[in-house]
Protein backbone atom coordinates (compact mmCIF):
# COMPACT_ATOMS: atom_id res chain seq x y z
CA UNK A 1 0.00 0.00 0.00
CA UNK A 2 1.47 3.34 -0.90
CA UNK A 3 1.94 6.14 1.53
CA UNK A 4 -0.27 8.37 0.07
CA UNK A 5 -3.20 6.61 0.22
CA UNK A 6 -5.83 5.57 2.87
CA UNK A 7 -6.46 1.60 4.05
CA UNK A 8 -9.41 1.19 2.36
CA UNK A 9 -12.54 -1.87 3.96
CA UNK A 10 -12.77 -5.14 2.29
CA UNK A 11 -16.08 -6.86 2.20
CA UNK A 12 -16.01 -10.22 3.12
CA UNK A 13 -18.95 -12.55 2.15
CA UNK A 14 -20.20 -12.40 5.47
CA UNK A 15 -19.30 -8.19 6.27
CA UNK A 16 -20.68 -7.51 2.78
CA UNK A 17 -24.70 -6.85 4.01
CA UNK A 18 -23.14 -4.24 6.52
CA UNK A 19 -21.25 -2.51 3.93
CA UNK A 20 -23.98 -2.27 1.30
CA UNK A 21 -26.06 -0.65 4.24
CA UNK A 22 -23.19 1.70 5.39
CA UNK A 23 -22.84 2.79 2.07
CA UNK A 24 -26.83 3.77 1.53
CA UNK A 25 -26.73 5.25 4.87
CA UNK A 26 -28.18 2.75 7.29
CA UNK A 27 -26.20 1.34 10.16
CA UNK A 28 -27.10 -2.31 10.41
CA UNK A 29 -25.97 -5.12 13.39
CA UNK A 30 -26.35 -9.10 13.89
CA UNK A 31 -28.90 -10.58 16.20
CA UNK A 32 -29.60 -13.68 17.40
CA UNK A 33 -32.57 -15.30 16.63
CA UNK A 34 -31.86 -17.77 19.72
CA UNK A 35 -31.15 -15.66 22.34
CA UNK A 36 -31.60 -12.07 21.13
CA UNK A 37 -28.06 -10.76 21.82
CA UNK A 38 -26.92 -7.77 19.55
CA UNK A 39 -23.68 -7.58 18.21
CA UNK A 40 -21.13 -6.10 16.78
CA UNK A 41 -18.56 -6.61 14.32
CA UNK A 42 -20.23 -9.71 11.97
CA UNK A 43 -19.69 -12.57 13.10
CA UNK A 44 -20.52 -16.16 11.74
CA UNK A 45 -22.12 -17.37 15.23
CA UNK A 46 -23.73 -15.34 18.19
CA UNK A 47 -20.65 -14.45 20.79
CA UNK A 48 -23.31 -15.27 23.87
CA UNK A 49 -24.72 -19.00 22.77
CA UNK A 50 -22.77 -20.14 19.42
CA UNK A 51 -25.91 -20.20 17.69
CA UNK A 52 -25.44 -19.41 13.69
CA UNK A 53 -29.02 -17.79 13.15
CA UNK A 54 -27.38 -14.61 12.57
CA UNK A 55 -30.12 -11.73 11.23
CA UNK A 56 -29.45 -8.48 10.33
CA UNK A 57 -31.41 -5.79 11.89
CA UNK A 58 -31.28 -1.85 11.56
CA UNK A 59 -29.43 0.02 14.14
CA UNK A 60 -30.96 3.49 15.71
CA UNK A 61 -28.00 5.28 14.85
CA UNK A 62 -27.60 6.81 18.70
CA UNK A 63 -24.88 6.00 20.92
CA UNK A 64 -22.94 7.66 23.54
CA UNK A 65 -18.30 8.04 23.82
CA UNK A 66 -17.35 5.21 25.85
CA UNK A 67 -13.81 6.86 25.61
CA UNK A 68 -11.93 8.46 22.79
CA UNK A 69 -8.09 9.88 22.09
CA UNK A 70 -7.35 12.98 19.75
CA UNK A 71 -5.11 11.80 17.52
CA UNK A 72 -2.67 14.73 16.24
CA UNK A 73 0.04 13.02 14.47
CA UNK A 74 -0.92 11.10 11.21
CA UNK A 75 0.11 7.62 10.74
CA UNK A 76 1.16 8.04 7.46
CA UNK A 77 0.74 10.64 4.43
CA UNK A 78 -2.54 9.70 3.60
CA UNK A 79 -4.14 11.28 6.70
CA UNK A 80 -2.30 14.29 7.01
CA UNK A 81 -4.84 16.45 6.53
CA UNK A 82 -7.07 14.74 8.42
CA UNK A 83 -5.16 15.87 11.90
CA UNK A 84 -6.36 16.22 14.43
CA UNK A 85 -9.32 13.60 14.11
CA UNK A 86 -11.37 11.66 16.90
CA UNK A 87 -11.06 8.39 17.78
CA UNK A 88 -13.92 7.03 19.94
CA UNK A 89 -15.41 3.61 21.26
CA UNK A 90 -18.93 4.23 20.78
CA UNK A 91 -21.52 2.21 22.99
CA UNK A 92 -24.32 1.88 20.71
CA UNK A 93 -28.15 2.32 22.15
CA UNK A 94 -28.79 -1.24 21.08
CA UNK A 95 -25.72 -2.54 23.54
CA UNK A 96 -22.33 -3.29 21.23
CA UNK A 97 -19.45 -1.19 21.19
CA UNK A 98 -18.10 0.09 17.76
CA UNK A 99 -14.53 2.16 17.04
CA UNK A 100 -15.26 4.90 14.48
CA UNK A 101 -14.35 8.39 14.17
CA UNK A 102 -16.51 11.54 15.92
CA UNK A 103 -16.58 14.35 13.13
CA UNK A 104 -16.97 18.15 13.65
CA UNK A 105 -16.67 18.47 17.84
CA UNK A 106 -12.77 18.60 18.15
CA UNK A 107 -12.94 20.46 21.25
CA UNK A 108 -16.31 19.83 22.80
CA UNK A 109 -16.20 15.50 23.00
CA UNK A 110 -16.57 14.08 26.35
CA UNK A 111 -16.77 10.51 27.67
CA UNK A 112 -20.86 10.36 27.86
CA UNK A 113 -21.37 12.69 25.43
CA UNK A 114 -24.58 11.57 22.90
CA UNK A 115 -23.76 11.15 19.20
CA UNK A 116 -25.29 10.02 16.26
CA UNK A 117 -24.15 8.20 13.07
CA UNK A 118 -23.79 9.64 9.85
CA UNK A 119 -21.84 8.00 6.51
CA UNK A 120 -18.56 9.64 4.94
CA UNK A 121 -18.04 7.71 1.81
CA UNK A 122 -14.27 6.60 0.86
CA UNK A 123 -15.01 5.84 -2.76
CA UNK A 124 -17.62 4.70 -5.30
CA UNK A 125 -18.17 1.52 -3.23
CA UNK A 126 -17.24 2.18 0.24
CA UNK A 127 -19.03 4.03 3.55
CA UNK A 128 -17.96 4.26 6.54
CA UNK A 129 -19.86 5.37 9.88
CA UNK A 130 -19.14 8.34 11.53
CA UNK A 131 -20.22 9.95 14.58
CA UNK A 132 -21.34 13.59 15.46
CA UNK A 133 -22.63 14.74 18.58
CA UNK A 134 -25.95 15.30 18.87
Amino acid sequence: MAEDSKTLPVATALSAPYWQACHAGRLLLQRCDACAQVQFYPRAFCTRCTSERMVWVEASGRGRVKSFTVIRRAVSAAYAADVPYIVALIELAEGPTMMSNIVDAQTTVRIGAAVRVRFNALSAEISVPVFTLE
